[in-house]
């Protein structure tokens, strides 16, 4: 139920006008339940006045299938992301042990890959930056790379492993080649 509320505070605005309209649905029938009697006298009114409600109903309706939706649409891609996140953890761990990495390494990769600088590892793990500089060095000549992008892009290649891309589209057809002119025709 928690889930399902924080989901719904995600999309307030769409519950909002969706919640709006059914409300206003709700009063305009009241208001035009209490004119009844005027239906025999104009009955255009009425009608006018119905065919808002309708609208209102079915925009509420849309609105509360298109919030659904986006609900589901939401779990989804959060699972997705729990498990990409937890393949690429996975897949560092593993490269982490084939390369033969100590424990401190394995810190100073992950913190690495994450981004940090020698500096604000050096400072998370509370020691030198020469010391950081060594780990790094070793982590990439351990991993046969020889920059924190080459060792980022080894498990960007690991996960893309089996994506296959699209072709590329045929090239536009080349124009014929002008015809040669032989010498007995000049």
């Amino acid at each position: 139920m928690r889930q399902i509320l924080a989901d719904i505070g995600r999309h307030r605005g769409l519950v909002a006008v969706t919640v709006f309209q059914a409300v206003c649905a709700v009063l305009f029938l009241v208001d035009v339940l209490g004119e009844l009697d005027e239906f025999v006298s104009n009955p255009i009114h009425p009608l006018v006045e119905f065919t808002a409600i309708a609208a209102l109903l079915i925009g509420s309706g849309l609105g509360a299938l298109e919030i659904r939706r986006l609900i589901r649409q939401n779990r989804d891609l959060r699972g997705r992301m729990r498990a990409a996140s937890g393949a690429f953890v996975e897949l560092m761990q593993e490269s982490f042990g084939r390369w033969g990495l100590t424990r401190s390494e394995r810190d100073v990769a992950l913190l690495t890959v994450k981004g940090l600088s020698v500096a604000e590892i050096a400072a998370l793990r509370e020691t030198r930056e020469g010391t950081v500089r060594a780990q790094c060095a070793a982590i990439y000549r351990k991993a046969g790379v020889e920059s924190r992008a080459q060792l980022l892009s080894l498990f960007v290649e690991d996960l893309m492993a089996g994506v296959v891309l699209d072709a590329p589209a045929d090239p536009a057809p080349k124009p014929p080649a002008p015809a040669e002119v032989s010498p007995r025709e000049t």
